[in-house]
């Protein structure tokens, strides 16, 4: 990566000005495209079929999994809205920590958050192509995965309106989808639908609320803390919309009740509707499990028709997001200065380069399923503790500088500041201690501290090397 020119002090600077008012990114988005989003990036594959390994852990205690998770999200999201409403920028969290913690900082925020997306992709495309592959088997999966992986690499190198608009529809049937579900679920509690209200036999039976103790409510804690990253990418597209504070304020302001109904609620009624030992929650699915109980017809594949939108739109988001990200740390001198050439208001060679790291991932998957790839998987496992760590030590700085130096800038405000920043951090610091107690949990933490000390090591010294300068 070529050393930056400009003091690290300007690097966030330039890059959040450019971001905001540059001709160099278009400002394609609409307020519709952010809302929908923000509402459709809580509802992935993750929470579709992700969940039901939860469930297996906790039991009906993943009811409390989701909602501490839940309430750590949101602390998280309302300190990053107030900083990215301050001061938009395509590179979102990985500016703010520049600016406020250190080049170094920016750039293990960065870089990493960027692996994240990029193995998402991978993991998205296969899981996609094996749907495909199920419904047509004359055509294998691998072939699917190169089709979504170019549609979706040649509309992000078109204009952003584009990706704007695929999200929005496929948010809108991901919003349908679960609303629906939520509908269903709540007519099958109150016994309208299936084999009657089921009561309180399914929380209280089979081993009680809390079946397998506290380690089973920490494997289910574990599982749900990662089915909610992704809510970042909506922070990293509001600089490219037409108002961007405002956007992304209202993005943020609901993302409380978004998480309470499609994560909490649903999960609520699966566990009231079905036993949480029931062995097609994990096999099939919570969602698809809960439907054939209620005599839903088609049930599986309608759902797995859902699942696939979800896995798509997650493809779209990512490599958007990843696209940007890179984007924002090249023009901040943060790497290959190449991929910060920008033609049509939309960085190519970043969209590229984003889709070439994902697609490597994905012949990684094929060819080196054991070695490679589940590095690769274990390194991003982290990822997203160590990106909300560095929201939270970075609102704790920006807000005390703005308080003193831009007070009209925080429209939107973290609540009970800065005792809930505190206590944001200090439950990541926990989900984290939580890892060591598991051999799985303990790989992913050594492959993302290797990760994290090779990227913070080299921040770190380009950072001294800049400062060396005359």
């Amino acid at each position: 990566m070529p050393t930056p020119t400009a003091p690290p002090a300007a690097t966030a600077a330039t890059e959040a000005t450019a971001a905001t008012g540059s001709p160099q990114l278009t400002h394609g988005l609409k307020q519709r495209h952010l809302s929908m989003i923000a509402l459709g990036g809580v509802i992935g594959a993750g929470l579709f079929v992700g969940s039901g390994a939860g469930i297996a852990a906790a039991g009906p205690a993943v009811i409390l999994a989701f909602t501490l998770s839940g309430l750590l999200v949101m602390l998280i999201m309302r300190m990053l809205g107030e900083m990215s409403a301050a001061h938009p920028a395509s590179g979102s969290f990985s500016v703010h920590a520049e600016r406020e913690i250190g080049p170094w900082a920016g750039v293990t925020a960065g870089w990493m958050y960027w692996v994240m997306l990029c193995c998402g992709v991978a993991a998205e495309a296969t899981a996609a192509g094996s749907i495909m592959n199920s419904w047509l088997p004359s055509v294998p999966g691998w072939a699917w995965v190169g089709v979504f992986m170019a549609f979706f690499c040649a509309s992000n190198l078109t204009a952003v309106k584009n990706f704007g608009e695929f999200e929005f529809w496929f948010a809108a049937i991901k919003i349908a989808a679960i609303v629906a579900f939520l509908a269903l679920g709540v007519l099958g509690v109150c016994g309208l639908l299936g084999g009657g209200a089921p009561g309180a036999s399914n929380l209280t039976g089979h081993g009680g609320f809390l079946p397998n103790g506290s380690t089973g409510l920490i494997a289910g804690l574990l599982a749900s803390v990662f089915a909610y990253g992704g809510l970042e990418t909506v922070t990293i597209a509001a600089a490219e919309s037409d108002d961007p504070r405002r956007n992304v304020a209202n993005a943020v302001r609901t993302a409380v009740w978004r998480i309470a109904i499609f994560y909490i609620g649903s999960m609520a009624l699966v566990v009231t509707l079905v036993p949480w030992n029931d062995p097609d929650v994990v096999k099939l699915g919570p969602y698809v499990t809960v439907l054939q109980f209620l005599h839903v017809p088609g049930a599986a594949k309608v759902m797995q028709g859902v699942v696939l939108i979800a896995l798509l739109s997650a493809m779209n988001a990512n490599i958007y997001g990843s696209s940007r990200m890179a984007f924002s740390l090249v023009s901040r001198g943060q790497g290959p200065r190449a991929l910060a050439k920008v033609s049509g208001g939309v960085p190519r060679l970043a969209v590229l380069a984003s889709c070439g790291f994902g697609f490597a991932a994905v012949l990684a998957g094929y060819w080196w399923p054991e070695t490679v790839f589940s590095w690769l998987m274990n390194t991003t496992g982290v990822a997203i503790l160590v990106v909300w760590l560095f929201i939270a030590v970075a609102q704790l700085r920006m807000r005390k500088r703005l308080e003193r130096e831009s007070p009209e800038l925080l429209t939107v405000r973290m609540w009970a500041y800065p005792y809930l920043t505190w206590v944001a951090l200090a439950a990541v610091v926990g989900v984290l201690a939580l890892m060591t107690t598991t051999p799985a949990d303990r790989a992913q933490l050594y492959a993302a501290g290797a990760l994290v000390a090779v990227l913070s090591g080299a921040g770190y010294w380009r950072q001294r090397r800049v400062a060396a300068r005359p």
